[in-house]
């Protein structure tokens, strides 16, 4: 299924994409796609729906993070080797782990700030995870079974905020509308192998990301598994594993984000985004 949240920001009705593109309104059946309805059951009764009982969605409304109110955005840093050559840096021995600020998530579609003062704006198409239930002291060969299912999302950073001021990442990933999410949330039966998707981004029509997921370092089961070691992953918590290479600080000479810039990114079988930048 695809599952996917409409409306204005803050008050999103839950919806699922039918197979002809048309968005049914889900909420006569649950409240919203957040950490209390995302479970293999709620999931379980969706799926025996007739989606043409469900009543269609007219016009081209905007569509909302296709999870609300994440409890953890957890982030991982460095995990295709070529962007991390393209950034100077060694592949590390173990996984890479940051947070986001969960005020940064934003609709797929919606504008994407640049910061104050920021110089170094950028961009990274990742595969994002959805927590479908708890995971604590999993086993890589169970870590996928703890899974809800998989979106895109942009991992939106300030490249001088994030490395050259002291102190965590988390300062360069945190801004308002620095972490777009969706527009789906495409339950993990419809993924059949979450390493061997494309993904790609485009800066107003060129492209200057374009992947695959097969060359992570460490592969989806590996980081649920290592994260539950250090903290229970909850329903609706949302990792991010890393971009492939093309961002911005990568480039020479670097290339960073000002205001009406377009991106236009997507994950093969899981949409795509679009976002205009503009001044905060």
């Amino acid at each position: 299924m695809k599952l996917l949240r409409f409306g204005v920001p803050g008050s999103e009705k839950p919806g699922l994409l039918d197979q002809d593109g048309v968005i049914r309104d889900l909420s006569g059946v649950i409240d919203d796609i957040n950490p209390d309805t995302i479970s293999d059951a709620v999931f379980a009764k969706i799926a025996a729906l007739d989606p043409a009982s469900l009543p269609a969605v007219s016009g081209d409304p905007r569509i909302g993070s296709c999870v609300a109110k994440p409890g953890k955005f957890i982030c991982i840093g460095l995990n295709y080797s070529d962007h991390a050559a393209e950034a100077g840096m060694e592949v590390p021995p173990e996984p890479v782990v940051f947070f986001k600020a969960t005020s940064a998530v934003c609709g797929p579609n919606d504008n994407v700030e640049i910061p104050r003062g920021s110089e170094k704006s950028d961009w990274e198409v990742e595969l994002g995870i959805v927590i479908g239930k708890e995971a604590k002291y999993v086993t890589k060969a169970d870590a996928l079974d703890h899974v809800a299912g998989y979106c895109v999302v942009n991992d939106m950073s300030e490249r001088a905020f994030q490395l050259e001021h002291a102190g965590q990442w988390v300062k360069g990933k945190s801004h308002d509308t620095f972490g777009p999410i969706g527009p789906w949330l495409v339950t993990r039966d419809e993924v059949s192998d979450p390493q061997n998707l494309g993904l790609w981004l485009e800066l107003n029509g060129e492209r200057v990301q374009d992947g695959s997921t097969s060359t992570m370092v460490y592969g989806v089961a590996h980081l649920i598994s290592y994260l539950s070691n250090f903290m229970s992953l909850q329903p609706g918590d949302v990792i991010t594993t890393g971009t492939p290479p093309g961002v911005g600080m990568g480039m020479k000479p670097q290339r960073f984000l000002k205001p009406g810039d377009v991106m236009e990114l997507g994950i093969e079988g899981l949409g795509r985004q679009r976002q205009t930048t503009v001044q905060a």
